[in-house]
């Protein structure tokens, strides 16, 4: 069962693993016949490049259409806040004309359709007959007004109606094109993707890496000494399991991630070996204060060079599904020697570090 923990930044949908595909490696880089890793800086081009260039377009399609989902959103909220209101307008008026024809019809009980003349003529009290008269005038005038008030409001609102309707519409219009681009780049860079892994898988299979594919690492500077190695991901074969794939018990916690996503060395320290060749397949080891060592595993791409210090947080490679595995992840692993056979639970060595999982 996998365990699903987000960055609040990965409610961007796929796209947040999108940022995880950078330069690939220097077609001109070396290697070796042992799987050594061979210093070197790798360039931005080819696929790296074109990844870079997906990834800057999806993420500035992402957040136009998002500021456009939220604005049709708040156009249709006003258009329902206005039909509400133009019912109301609507009532009112009927009400109205409802007083009006009650009116009407006890004037003309009462003998409405006689001349004023003749109803102080056959009156006992004239000045009453005047003084209700006014009264009645008065209050056709207020209902005259009051229609005529209401009217305008209903005019206005039907307008205004029309125009939020008709905003929300345009917004939804264009929204529809937004996400026809964003999925145009999203096939475009699983494709690229496919080649970044597709790289990783030959340069296992040949035992030798070439040099280190050089991310723009983000400005992020970390307040604590120790983080997680990927930023969103979801929990899958923890350490201890038992599985086919292991000749005894899974020595890592696994982190299921997309192809490309950032790994981030979980503390400072030392990289002590980088290589792409093995059950690992692209693998990067660090040296940590206290005699401990964190191992990250199946990568596409290594970032870092052998002997190079590293912070906290700091991009070390990219995931991947290199070497024995079945699926894109991150296979990370702490240790009491920087050799396979002398691995602790991770999960609870992060967790002293007040790292949870």
């Amino acid at each position: 069962m996998r365990l699903i923990r987000c960055h609040p930044l990965f409610a961007a949908v796929s796209l947040c693993a999108l940022a995880v595909l950078a330069a690939r490696p220097s077609d001109g880089g070396g290697g070796d016949d042992g799987g050594a890793y061979v210093p070197g800086h790798g360039t931005a081009s080819g696929v790296g490049a074109e990844v870079v260039r997906l990834y800057e377009e999806a993420a500035a399609a992402t957040r136009t259409y998002e500021e456009g989902r939220r604005a049709a959103e708040k156009q249709r909220a006003q258009a329902r806040r206005l039909e509400k209101l133009l019912e109301g307008e609507r009532r009112k008026v009927d009400d109205l004309n409802e007083d009006l024809g009650r009116i009407a019809r006890s004037q003309y009980r009462s003998g409405g359709g006689l001349p004023l003349t003749a109803h102080m003529i056959l009156a006992e009290d004239p000045e009453g007959v005047m003084r209700g008269q006014r009264a009645l005038w008065k209050a056709d005038l207020a209902l005259d007004h009051a229609i005529e008030k209401s009217r305008r409001a209903e005019q206005r609102l039907s307008r205004d109606e029309a125009k939020a309707a008709a905003a929300w519409q345009r917004l939804e219009r264009r929204n529809k094109r937004l996400a026809q681009v964003r999925k145009s780049i999203e096939r475009k860079l699983e494709a690229a993707r496919r080649q970044l892994q597709g790289q990783a898988d030959a340069s296992v299979a040949a035992g030798a890496c070439r040099g280190a594919v050089r991310l723009d690492q983000p400005e992020t500077r970390y307040d604590r000494p120790w983080v997680a190695p990927v930023e969103a991901y979801a929990l899958s074969a923890s350490y201890g399991a038992g599985g086919a794939r292991w000749a005894n018990r899974h020595t890592g916690q696994d982190f299921a991630v997309p192809i490309g996503t950032p790994v981030r060395a979980v503390g400072a320290g030392k990289v002590v070996k980088v290589s792409c060749h093995g059950a690992f397949g692209i693998e990067v080891v660090i040296e940590h204060a206290g005699g401990y060592f964190t191992q990250y595993a199946h990568l596409a791409a290594a970032a870092v060079d052998q002997r190079e210090r590293v912070r906290t947080g700091q991009w070390i490679g990219q995931s991947g599904t290199s070497g024995n595995s079945t699926g894109p992840h991150l296979h990370f692993e702490v240790r009491v020697t920087p050799e396979t056979g002398s691995s602790v639970d991770p999960v609870s060595w992060l967790a002293r570090r007040d790292v949870s999982l």
